[in-house]
């Protein structure tokens, strides 16, 4: 067993930097211990999480009702597989397709596992209801996007980093400009099976659509009989000021992918919701996971579902996502050079005589804020909805006397 000497994080990120795989790049911050919107590290100093496990932590650190609602199912059962019911699917289906407006609830783990499952599923409805000839389906994506990633996944991303060196990928993927609709319009072909699309673009930078845009999508993908496939899984549950992002632009998507905080922040808890015409292709060992939908899983997904269904944590995340977005936006000009996003979500982009995000995280992890940077120059806020308009000053207050 290895030995540790306690509250020297040097230890740790040697551990880490032999033993872990380097697919992250994390900051040096050890975390031992949280609650609410607030991390301690081993040495026993404090950090205001400004980023809320990329929206896994929606609800903050260790929420006491998901807590207590993990806790009694620990003591009563977690895995069943889905050879057998339990007392916990039923339910949890039940009650978040009624959250979201939709009929029906495939649940898997993974965000990436949703993704995958929704594409698997608009390639089975368009061979078996629409009439696309075996083989030929196509899905059209976004540039920008990230959806994940697997292989399925990264092989229509246009992010060097994460697809390079991965082939070879998986064909039936037609990428398009996020926010142009002509060129979606313009790529949609009798075998187009499904449009997928992030409503805000998280990893981009948080880039939010031109006014219209999804609108727009939806009317497209009517006229030509293709899936609308949202991918929500960061911007759903609360991160944008509604329980689904494109409730805000009046659009529905036909199928839904969530994920993150479905899980609060405990486990990882994913589904694909949307339209039982669809979701319904599926049958009896055509598509399944072990763990997916186990009693553990699902009694979270309750308890996070019982704190959206008041609707208060939206309005929270609205009402303080205005706040951290005019905070931000007196610093435009000043440091930054534009900021982008909606409700507790936002892209703040760094102006060019500032440089690169990576060491403006360092100096905010070095005054108690923890956030991350995207794409060299964007720092992405995502305080869990917990959060007070106090610790949002302070999280502002902390990016003011770190910008040149």
């Amino acid at each position: 067993m290895t030995s540790l000497q306690s509250g020297d994080p040097q230890t740790y990120l040697t551990l880490d930097d032999t033993w872990c795989a380097h697919n992250y790049h994390p900051l040096p911050v050890v975390i031992t211990a949280a609650e609410g919107a607030w991390v301690t590290d081993v040495t026993g100093r404090r950090y205001l999480d400004m980023l809320a496990g990329y929206s896994a932590l929606n609800f903050g650190h260790r929420h006491p009702d998901l807590i207590a609602a993990a806790v009694e199912q620990l003591g009563r059962v977690t895995l069943t597989s889905r050879a057998f019911h339990h007392d916990q699917l039923g339910p949890f289906c039940a009650e978040l397709a009624e959250l979201t407006g939709t009929e029906m609830v495939l649940p898997m783990n993974s965000g990436a596992e949703a993704v995958e499952s929704a594409v698997k599923v608009a390639r089975k409805w368009a061979y078996e209801i629409k009439g696309v000839p075996e083989n030929r389906a196509q899905i059209i994506t976004a540039g920008g996007n990230f959806h994940g990633r697997t292989l399925t996944i990264v092989s229509f991303s246009d992010d060097p980093t994460a697809r390079e060196h991965y082939g070879p990928y998986t064909p039936g993927f037609v990428s398009v400009k996020y926010g142009d609709l002509d060129a979606l319009r313009d790529a949609i072909t009798p075998d187009t099976a499904a449009v997928l699309l992030e409503p805000i673009q998280g990893e981009a930078g948080v880039l939010v659509p031109p006014a219209g845009y999804l609108a727009g999508v939806r009317a497209a993908c009517d006229e030509h009989d293709v899936l609308f496939i949202a991918d929500e899984i960061q911007s759903g549950l609360g991160r944008t000021g509604s329980t689904l992002a494109l409730d805000q632009e009046g659009v529905r998507a036909d199928l839904y992918t969530l994920g993150k905080a479905l899980g609060g922040g405990i486990m990882p808890v994913s589904a694909v919701v949307g339209r039982r015409d669809v979701l319904g292709v599926l049958r009896p060992g055509q598509h399944g996971s072990t763990f997916g939908g186990n009693p553990l899983a699902c009694a979270i997904g309750r308890a996070v579902i019982t704190l959206l269904r008041t609707g208060e944590m939206q309005a929270r995340s609205a009402e303080l996502g205005a706040h951290l977005h005019a905070r931000l936006g007196e610093l435009v000009g000043r440091g930054l050079a534009e900021v982008r996003g909606r409700g507790l979500w936002a892209g703040a982009e760094l102006a060019p005589h500032v440089g690169l995000g990576r060491p403006i995280s360092e100096q905010l992890a070095h005054r108690g804020v923890l956030v991350k940077e995207t794409h060299d120059t964007t720092l992405r806020f995502a305080p869990p909805i917990v959060i007070t308009r106090a610790e949002i000053d302070q999280a502002v207050d902390a990016l003011v006397d770190v910008l040149p």
